[in-house]
């Protein structure tokens, strides 16, 4: 697993600048930079939202959640719905449940999610 330390060292060595000359931009010392990309001591967290600033990548990044820079882009869809709106007849019945039955502008709204979800 990669170390928070070592991302921090890549993103520097990005740039090509020293740790100090790094330290000076950041704000910092060059020892707390060392001490950081060599994984002795751990960032606080105004270092690490500086770092995210800078680089312009997610704290999920910094913190090795995820390879992508810009972060774990969560879309959660539970394995249970999925499977129900493969079901034509219970998702429209779900959409149906979800509109005020005498409106007539839900009824567009019920026909566009339904169009878009292909239930129909």
């Amino acid at each position: 697993m990669e170390l928070i330390g070592n991302r921090l060292k890549a993103l520097r060595n990005s740039t090509g600048l020293s740790q100090q000359a790094f330290a000076e931009i950041a704000g910092s010392t060059q020892s707390s930079i060392n001490r950081f990309e060599n994984n002795q001591s751990e960032p606080p967290y105004r270092v690490l939202t500086w770092y995210c600033d800078y680089f312009d990548v997610s704290a999920d990044f910094l913190l090795c959640r995820t390879d992508k820079p810009q972060g774990k882009l969560y879309q959660y869809e539970p394995e249970d719905m999925k499977k129900r709106m493969q079901n034509k007849e219970e998702w429209q019945q779900f959409i149906e449940a979800c509109f005020e039955p005498n409106s007539p502008l839900n009824e567009k709204l019920k026909q566009a999610i339904l169009n878009m979800s292909g239930g129909e």
